[in-house]
């Protein structure tokens, strides 16, 4: 159920995709199915890497394990009028890599942590909601001049495809959208400084985060915390994609809207200006345990405009169409296990 196709479908001359024969949508299932690197260009025109770089092994993650030296010749592929170029729309777009890891951000925009804070009030609090407010930004200055960023691991299992169904746990009681801009690692990365971090950085995708409020903390023992395996990490709970945007046509990935609509309703609306860290904050900061490979994913934390906030959580039926500014468009439709 793709969305429709803008007269531009991302900035710059040329985007990464996983792609698959339409023909062999039965084996998409299967890990080892048709699938292969393609090179797309902005108006929806498809070349098979592996045919154009005549080697029949590639795939998206082995092409980011060489980037430097394959980014020059993507930009010449993107630049020929080939007769081998095909229609996007004759191909099934997967989830345009595989990494191997995933570092997830939390509690990252400023407006959402606020409106966190305001919700979350203790019972003895009679501060008005203008003064928790002052107290929460204040807060959230002092963090980003201060502190550091809040990252955890998630599994590469629960990413799905960008226009694939979403499959709602029968135990998740309250499943949740959380739209991300995520980074596409392009150089192992280890103990780098934040300048170096924008260097291991190859490009850009969408990633809609999902998560099952009701079991983020721990209910038989408080006392441990969070849950991340639990709530965010079933089968399918990552939509991404639909490609990887080169890092070099994205102007400012400090200034990217983010937009998701529910059912065509839109929930949230926000800039990645609104980052208390961005993007080579996280990368750098992830890199001072972990060694960071080509290919994973640095996803960057979600805007306000949850169902938390809304009081709207997600439900069988349910249709996520979800975007960010250079780098296309996401739609999922939410079905209940069976």
């Amino acid at each position: 159920m793709k969305p429709e196709s803008p007269s531009a479908l991302f900035a710059g001359p040329f985007a990464l995709a996983t792609l698959s024969p339409l023909s062999a949508l039965s084996a998409l299932s299967d890990p080892e199915g048709p699938a292969f690197p393609a090179l797309v260009t902005p108006d929806a025109q498809v070349l098979d890497l592996r045919i154009a770089l005549g080697d029949a092994q590639l795939t998206v993650r082995s092409l980011l394990e060489k980037w430097e030296a394959a980014l020059p010749q993507l930009r010449a592929l993107a630049g020929e009028n080939r007769p081998d170029h095909r229609p996007l729309a004759d191909f099934h777009v997967q989830a345009p890599v595989e990494p191997r890891q995933v570092f997830q951000s939390g509690a990252n925009y400023r407006q959402h942590v606020i409106d966190l804070h305001v919700a979350h009030r203790a019972p003895d609090d009679d501060r008005s909601e203008e003064e928790r407010r002052a107290e929460a930004a204040e807060i959230m200055d002092r963090r980003a001049a201060e502190d550091l960023p809040y990252v955890f691991i998630g599994l590469p299992s629960s990413l799905t495809g960008p226009y694939d169904d979403v499959v709602l746990p029968s135990w998740a009681e309250k499943p949740d959208w959380e739209l991300e801009l995520a980074a596409v690692i392009g150089r192992p990365a280890h103990q780098v400084s934040v300048e170096e971090a924008w260097e291991c950085v190859a490009g850009y995708t969408i990633a809609n985060d999902l998560t099952d409020r009701a079991t983020v903390f721990r209910r038989d023992m408080p006392q441990i915390g969070t849950d991340w395996l639990r709530s965010k990490n079933a089968p399918g709970f990552t939509p991404l994609g639909p490609w990887i945007v080169p890092a070099e046509s994205i102007a400012d990935p400090g200034d990217l809207r983010l937009t998701l609509k529910l059912n065509g309703e839109t929930m949230q609306d926000e800039s990645t200006k609104d980052m208390i860290f961005d993007v080579a904050r996280v990368v750098a900061y992830a890199s001072r345990t972990a060694r960071l490979l080509p290919g994973d994913l640095v996803l960057t934390g979600s805007p306000a405009g949850n169902g938390m906030h809304w009081g709207r959580l997600l439900r069988d039926g349910d249709v996520m169409d979800g975007a960010i500014a250079g780098l296309g468009a996401q739609r999922n439709r939410c079905v209940a296990e069976a």
